[in-house]
């Protein structure tokens, strides 16, 4: 099935105070995670979880279904979830899952793993600074027809800062240059970015210089 609605990856600002503490019964893990959900009219559009646990997920989507809405939900290295809105926030919208004892116990497993993974991956990407580009202008597609002229202020191995009086929604996916990205905030220059892979530093040099 194809998707009627995509997004694509990241930055440090994330809405705040997704569930409310008095909410949770589980502790939630901030994993970076691609998916997509499908509603009852089986329609499916791409998400990104913001954070995660065997109770529930909070997931970033342009497009947030109605409180109460039953969604089935696929999670890259989670695999297909079913659960509940029970929230909005800026940006999309948390679910809580609906899962047996025995699935609970296998998500929490595969949860503590990868937390684990991405703790390791963190460190080791934090030597990967941001840098300033020699070939500093490039395109960004924001759909089928429309692509603009852009400057690119910083660029590092999993996203970029760009210039630009273009305003994408925030989880959209655009391709800056050859790279596709998600758009992750807006700043008073223009937008953030996460690539969709992580670049490998020779592909980077040969696009931005």
């Amino acid at each position: 099935m194809s998707a009627q609605t995509t997004i694509s990856s990241y930055s440090s600002h994330r809405p705040a105070a997704l569930i409310e503490p008095d909410r949770r019964r589980h502790k939630r893990h901030a994993l970076s995670l691609l998916g997509r959900y499908m509603r009852a009219d089986r329609h499916e559009y791409v998400c990104q979880t913001l954070n995660v646990s065997v109770g529930g997920m909070a997931l970033l989507s342009p497009v947030q279904p109605g409180i109460g809405e039953s969604l089935i939900v696929y999670i890259d290295e989670l695999g297909g979830l079913e659960g509940d809105v029970v929230r909005h926030f800026e940006g999309g919208f948390a679910i809580e899952l609906r899962a047996t004892q025995h699935k609970r116990e296998k998500l929490a497993a595969r949860i503590t793993w990868l937390v684990n993974r991405s703790e390791f991956a963190g460190a080791e990407m934090r030597e990967y600074e941001r840098v300033l580009p020699h070939n500093d202008i490039s395109t960004l597609k924001i759909s089928d027809d429309i692509t603009t002229q852009v400057q690119v202020l910083d660029v590092s191995l999993s996203g970029a800062n760009v210039a630009t009086e273009a305003r994408p929604p925030i989880g959209s996916e655009v391709v800056l240059g050859k790279l596709r990205a998600m758009v992750m905030r807006h700043h008073d220059r223009g937008i953030g970015v996460r690539f969709v892979d992580i670049q490998d530093p020779d592909a980077l040099r040969r696009t931005f210089g």
